[in-house]
């Protein structure tokens, strides 16, 4: 199998994707704009080959890539980055090249957030009323219908950037007036806690693994208010949840893929669709779901691609939480007072975050577990108290 892992170097902890292919006797052929030499060792010793390209944005420069691999290596069986950034290069890739898995078609449908809804509403599932808006007449007919206060996000894009909750006509009018050269989608705002459904599918679209996490507040208040978040996994996924997880991926046709996907819980206790993301959860999400379940997401996601097997039990021992920290903030506890106190029993890694994205995730992040949920919030509160 050749398989094409475009940028293998982001973020640092994906590299275990490249390590699981290859000890599954995988070609793993490497493509990004990084130097090699400043490629992690063990990485550089599991890609069959590397190919740098001057701009990964420079589409021609990866055509010629991926034709210089057929040449050498025969036809490409896949081509993945898991990282949101990249998914409409990858969908292009594949459709030129044929290779399996999202391609151009697909590809607005999981991008596009005024087209989520269609599918959303396909599905079944209760979504927030929206439109994509090109004016602020077109915004008043909207806001007719739904009332303030509405959120402006950009049909394209992820992590909160350049979101805005609009509470009346005065900010209405300066949202337009000073908004990015971007088209974007107007909806009502929806009060309630962020539960996602995630996940792995396997080739013929069976659901090997899931679960589902839970926000301290939502990502856009996060980003906006510069503030700090954490985030944990449930044990117990509500039904109602796991219910309309399922509804999408059915109504999605996902494939040999992860997924993240988002919702509001209303204070009224409904779920309300937010939006898809055909890939894993960001962060160290991925390694979340190893050390709540007590397994290994990346040697079984290569399986899934190898094999078509998910080889793995699992039943949800621990509640995982990501833990951030800001270095903009004068905290109670120094780094070595929480190692000292949860390091040994609780806490099962922790590193810096990069830069991307710690406007939504912090500076420093922590990930701890417990069997019990008041002892996450315990610890959390501890490692994030404000002097």
């Amino acid at each position: 199998m050749n398989f094409v892992y475009l940028s293998p170097h982001f973020p640092p902890n994906y590299k275990q994707f490249c390590i699981n292919l290859h000890n599954l006797g995988v070609n793993v052929l490497g493509l990004a704009d990084e130097p090699y030499e400043l490629l992690d060792p063990e990485l550089q010793s599991v890609l069959t080959e590397y190919y740098r390209v001057m701009d990964m944005h420079n589409y021609d420069e990866l055509l010629r890539a991926l034709g210089y691999f057929t040449h050498k290596y025969g036809k490409l069986d896949r081509v993945e980055s898991h990282n949101e950034y990249w998914l409409e290069t990858e969908a292009r890739l594949r459709t030129d090249f044929n290779i399996l898995g999202l391609k151009n078609d697909d590809i607005l449908h999981v991008k596009k957030k005024s087209l989520m809804k269609h599918v959303f509403n396909r599905a079944g599932v209760k979504v927030a009323r929206g439109q994509v808006v090109h004016s602020f007449r077109e915004a008043k007919k909207l806001i007719a219908k739904t009332g303030y206060p509405v959120v402006a996000k950009p049909d394209i894009g992820v992590g909160a950037a350049v979101t805005y909750t609009i509470h009346n006509d005065a900010q209405l009018k300066d949202f337009f007036a000073t908004k990015p050269d971007l088209e974007y989608i107007v909806e009502e705002y929806v009060s309630g806690i962020i539960q996602t459904f995630d996940g792995l599918v396997d080739r013929d679209g069976n659901l090997v693994f899931y679960t589902s996490h839970q926000y301290s507040q939502g990502i856009m208040e996060i980003v906006n208010q510069d503030d700090l978040v954490y985030y944990y996994s449930l044990r117990d996924i509500p039904p109602d949840l796991e219910d309309a997880g399922r509804r999408v991926l059915k109504a999605y046709d996902v494939r040999e893929r992860f997924f993240h996907f988002e919702f509001f819980r209303t204070p009224q206790n409904e779920i309300v669709a937010l939006e898809v993301n055909m890939r894993p959860p960001g962060g160290f999400t991925t390694d979340m779901f190893n050390y709540a379940n007590d397994i290994d997401i990346y040697q079984e996601w290569a399986h899934v691609v190898v094999f078509n097997k998910f080889t793995a039990e699992y039943s949800r021992k621990y509640h995982c939480c990501y833990v951030s920290r800001k270095f903009n903030r004068q905290y109670v506890r120094s780094h070595q007072e929480i190692l000292d106190a949860f390091g040994k029993c609780c806490i099962t890694h922790h590193d810096a975050i990069s830069g991307v994205f710690s406007a939504a995730l912090g500076d420093y992040g922590y990930l701890i577990r417990s069997p019990k949920l008041d002892e996450i919030f315990t610890m959390a509160a501890y490692i994030q108290e404000i002097s």
